[in-house]
């Protein structure tokens, strides 16, 4: 198992709007920039092939700004298409805060960052002990149906607390703000209390008239 002291001290970092990486998820990308196919080739030459995911604060310091906390994964599957993009897939390791950004020569951004308080998301997988499912499907199926999105209902079914909740928070359509919240939610039981905050909020702009679960 990995511990805090296995993670590095400066990592590269990927701002990307509204793309979300939480511990023990998966994120599939598709890398076309040059700048961060510089950064993929280098991270891939590292130990640990972490990058750290983050939202951007646009305006922040006179220019393009970072959140404090971000994601970081790790580099678990990587191939080239023919067009020269790189198709990565990156499984999260877990959360840091940004202490400070590293000048250098990339062309990419690296930061200095801390990985104090975040020791739960090496451990193992979380479990929501006052999970409601039925409601929380009852409530989703009327978020899908206000969107006409189709899902596979029966896997939803039988998916773990940590899978469910964690991979609902990472696809649905939030904008970036309400994406930062479920990162930064403490644990599992307050993220999806976030997350059912989110999508009630959803149903009640667009006009949705039945009854919202508390």
């Amino acid at each position: 198992m990995i511990s805090v002291g296995d993670l590095p001290d400066t990592i590269p970092v990927f701002p990307l709007p509204g793309a979300l990486l939480l511990p023990r998820s998966r994120l599939p990308l598709h890398i076309f920039e040059p700048r961060y196919l510089q950064m993929i080739e280098d991270t891939l030459k590292t130990p640990h092939r972490l990058v750290g995911m983050v939202q951007p604060q646009p305006g922040v310091s006179g220019g393009e700004g970072l959140h404090s906390i971000g994601c970081a994964g790790r580099i678990t599957q990587f191939s080239e298409a023919e067009d020269g993009r790189y198709l990565i897939t990156l499984a999260g390791v877990s959360r840091y805060r940004v202490r400070h950004e590293v000048d250098g020569f990339a062309p990419y951004r690296r930061c200095e960052v801390t990985w104090d308080g975040f020791e739960k998301d090496l451990d193992r997988v979380e479990c929501d002990t006052g999970f409601d499912r039925p409601a929380f499907l009852s409530l989703l199926g009327r978020y899908f149906a206000s969107r006409e999105l189709s899902t596979d209902w029966d896997t939803l079914k039988e998916a773990d607390d940590e899978l469910l909740i964690n991979s609902l928070s990472m696809i649905l359509d939030f904008n970036f703000e309400d994406k930062q919240a479920l990162l930064e939610a403490p644990c599992l039981t307050t993220r999806r209390e976030t997350l059912v905050m989110l999508i009630e909020y959803a149903l009640r702009s667009g006009d949705d008239n039945e009854e919202i679960m508390q």
